[in-house]
């Protein structure tokens, strides 16, 4: 056991013998039972609250049940990462991996950069960093849920490599024209989302969300502490001073029996559930559960089981030092959802109103992307980042191995390195017992980009496939290629990665000097969040 699992563990029995006298997730004498607010609404996209969190309760730090392979900083848990290395064409022609269109994990980077802090390398999924921005992607063609384009260019970090992006853009829709929403707001109102950052924010984040909806919608809210509540059951979402009055009802304190709440949310959402709408529950927490079912494997059977209903699942991460991180991201990937971090109200209304067609809207589930490569062109390959989204090669054909959903107008980004024939890199196959002597076929084709994907109301995928040819390489980057190479490095740098190759801060700061960012206020801020790193 690690010092810090120690450290927490001893800490965890003082403090079950302190709650004999206090109770589970009281708080200290003289703090209040939650933060208080005062405010007023004047106007359907005007509503300000101002909140009072002062003398906030230090958080209670329970003896969590690990998984394997989880790192913990400070009380913040992350997954291990285990970085990708570069495999040889002819002993690994596939590369299988599911879409991921989270954006959590950037999010929570640059909360961390901000507060001056070192990040984390576990924290750090360069898919994640990637898929957070916005690129000039092609609409669908006619009966096909999104685009797939690709490009290839010389790699900035690996003299010996290429660069090559694959890029998908799921369709855009008229959100006046949407299908009715069922959702179901399960609110964490432990003891741990006490701070000003927690269950405060969660509540600015859904009167945001509560400005945006009319009466074709359905809207209830669970809360779980100790034991689980339904404060509002299928009320109609122009009932906006109704759902506030809700919200703001909130208060903070207990333990976390996170299982019960979802079985909750669940039931509540098969019940008012609509045919062809849209059925979705929004988890808002900062993962802390643990009262019950509390592991990530116990959560992730829990939710697969719940998940065949057809309702949704999407994550909202809140919270500084005490979030974890990987049971979130547990619960989204699991639940068939997407999982975001919110440190703002401004990431609030990007998630919850800017982006509400990704976020709410599916339009193809279970999307899965394989390229095979041709060894008549190319030695070896490398995927950035989708370390936790990898599928063997037979899951790809498999309908029954789930993967990634994607949202309404969302972007999905991935980039390989590419070692082509004449590299100098090396790629040792002589441990293979058994090897093909295929040598590919010389026919100008450098690879094939195929796609499986099921309709959101469909259980039998349907199957796109796009050669990749000559005419994909330039010796250009436009500037959504060299604005996503940037970001990897960042990543890689962050990460401290075997293959970050000669990325540094510097040589990521002159690719986005060379990129026009054309007034992307995010991709500014990227580029401050760069300049002001700790690495």
């Amino acid at each position: 056991m690690s010092t810090n699992r120690k450290t927490i563990s001893i800490f965890a029995l003082l403090m079950s013998a302190s709650m004999l006298f206090t109770g589970c997730g009281a708080h200290p004498s003289g703090a209040p039972s939650s933060a208080s607010y005062t405010g007023s609404s004047d106007g359907r996209n005007d509503t300000y609250y101002e909140y009072q969190a002062d003398n906030a309760a230090e958080d209670y730090k329970p003896d969590y049940i690990y998984d394997q392979d989880i790192t913990v900083s400070d009380n913040e848990e992350y997954s291990v990462i285990n970085e990708s290395g570069f495999k040889s064409v002819k002993a690994d022609p596939l590369s299988t991996f599911s879409v991921d269109v989270d954006t959590a994990s950037y999010a929570n980077v640059r909360r961390i950069i901000q507060s001056g802090n070192k990040v984390n390398p576990d924290a750090v999924r360069i898919e994640e960093m990637l898929n957070y921005f916005h690129y000039d992607y092609p609409q669908p063609k006619s009966g096909e849920p999104f685009s797939v384009n690709t490009q290839i260019t010389d790699c900035p970090w690996n003299s010996d490599t290429k660069l090559m992006r694959v890029g998908l853009h799921a369709k855009d829709i008229d959100f006046t024209e949407r299908e009715p929403m069922n959702l179901v707001f399960l609110i964490d109102v432990s003891g741990s989302m006490y701070d000003a950052d927690k269950l405060p924010l969660v509540q600015k984040s859904f009167s945001v969300l509560a400005d945006e909806l009319d009466e074709r919608d359905r809207i209830s809210i669970v809360t779980y502490a100790g034991t689980d509540s339904v404060v509002l059951d299928g009320v109609s979402g122009e009932s906006r001073d109704k759902i506030l009055s809700a919200i703001y009802s909130l208060e903070a304190g207990g333990s976390t029996a996170g299982a019960a709440g979802i079985s909750t949310a669940y039931e509540i959402a098969e019940k008012h559930f609509i045919e062809g709408g849209n059925n979705r529950i929004i988890l808002a927490t900062d993962g802390d559960l643990n009262v019950g079912i509390s592991s990530e494997s116990e959560l992730k059977r829990l939710v697969e089981k719940k998940c065949k209903s057809g309702v949704y699942l999407s994550v909202l991460g809140f919270g500084t030092g005490n979030i974890k991180d990987n049971k979130m991201e547990t619960l989204a990937d699991n639940g068939n959802g997407n999982y975001s971090y919110i440190d703002s109200i401004n990431e609030a209304k990007k998630v919850l109103v800017d982006e509400m067609g990704g976020t709410l809207v599916t339009v193809a589930k279970d999307v899965k992307i394989q390229v095979e490569f041709n060894p008549a062109y190319i030695k070896g390959y490398r995927l950035v980042g989708y370390e936790n989204r990898a599928l063997s090669a037979e899951d790809f054909s498999d309908d029954s191995k789930d993967a990634g959903e994607v949202g309404a107008g969302h972007s999905v980004t991935a980039l390989y390195e590419v070692a082509f024939a004449d590299s100098e890199m090396k790629f040792d196959s002589s441990d293979l017992k058994y090897s093909s002597d295929e040598e590919g076929k010389d026919n100008g084709e450098y690879l094939t980009v195929s796609v499986r994907y099921k309709e959101p109301d469909e259980d039998e995928s349907r199957l796109l496939t796009y050669p990749v040819t000559f005419g994909a390489y330039s010796e250009k980057m436009d500037d959504d290629m060299r604005f996503a190479a940037a970001v990897a490095e960042f990543g890689m740098i962050l990460r401290d990665s075997d293959n970050k190759g000669t990325a540094t801060r510097g040589s990521v700061l002159e690719m986005l000097d060379e990129t026009d960012l054309k007034g992307d206020k995010y991709k500014t801020e990227f580029k401050e969040l760069v300049k002001d790193s700790v690495i």
